[in-house]
């Protein structure tokens, strides 16, 4: 009596006592953050937790190419070492683009860099410069110097993406100190994935960032707005997309403002980022 109350008392019970591998097999059809919740509950859970077979189930199918394709080689002793490496982003595909997974679902992030995207203002100097961030993913960012005609995009295969998922697609950026004229008027962000388009209204430079009057009230409601990351920059969302079985062709992601011809300056981009919707 004494023993069984022990064992209930570890958070084991009756179904700690059945065989580890069917633990193991229960355990599969979970997420892996319920993974890891289950491995406090008892020394059987935890020892069925840390099976490799069972952690690769949540690796992407692909995951050998992804590894082959890193520019640093991801060294690992198990699969779940493996898993919460990818859950830090590498950088793949010759340093033009990073990858992670989403560390509750185990689904797909991509990035793709500044020198991958289409920047109208990136061929000339005068216009635009490429400097290195110690805080970037990647070798360099980009900063818009002065433009008018202010127009960013980027594209990404659907295969390479985690299917049947609901994906978000951000901006990731900085302003510069003396950055303005990317306030007013809104920039036109869009999404298309073969017959499905979605157009929104962002805002990159919030109200206390510049000295215009109050006079936009009107849009300001219904803008998509910034939020600063865990990791100190800033990105603002563009659309989202569902992506169903990856066999759609390439996600079109566009920002652009051409309507308002002045000046627009001090914006610093990181990348395209693309993520799960949770």
């Amino acid at each position: 009596m004494a023993r069984r109350r022990e064992e209930e008392s570890e958070g084991g019970g009756h179904i700690d006592r059945l065989p580890e591998g069917c633990i193991s097999h229960v355990l599969s059809f979970t997420t892996p953050r319920d993974l890891c919740r289950s491995a406090l509950l008892s020394a059987t859970f935890r020892s069925a937790a840390s099976v490799d077979a069972l952690w690769e189930r949540f690796l992407p199918s692909d995951y050998q190419s992804i590894l082959s394709q890193a520019v640093d080689p991801v060294r690992y002793s198990s699969k779940r070492e493996l898993y919460f490496r990818l859950c830090d982003s590498i950088l793949i595909d010759g340093g033009k683009m990073s990858f992670q997974l989403e560390r509750s679902t185990g689904r797909k992030c991509y990035m793709i860099s500044p020198r991958s995207m289409r920047i109208i203002w990136g061929r000339h100097g005068q216009y635009r410069r490429w400097f290195s961030l110690h805080e970037s993913r990647f070798a360099e960012v980009g900063e818009l110097v002065a433009n008018c005609w202010f127009e960013i995009g980027g594209s990404i295969g659907c295969q390479l993406l985690s299917p049947r998922t609901t994906y978000t697609a951000y901006l990731v950026f900085k302003l510069a100190s003396e950055s303005n004229g990317l306030d007013h008027p809104p920039q036109l962000a869009s999404v298309r994935l073969g017959a499905y388009a979605s157009e929104i209204d962002i805002c990159l430079q919030d109200d206390d960032d510049s000295d215009d009057d109050a006079s936009k009230e009107g849009w300001q409601q219904q803008r998509q707005r910034r939020h600063l990351r865990d990791d100190g920059w800033m990105e603002i969302k563009l659309g989202e997309f569902y992506n169903d079985e990856g066999n759609d062709g390439d996600v079109e992601i566009r920002l652009m403002e051409t309507k308002a011809l002045h000046w627009k300056n001090g914006l610093i981009i990181q990348g395209l980022e693309v993520r799960p919707k949770i």
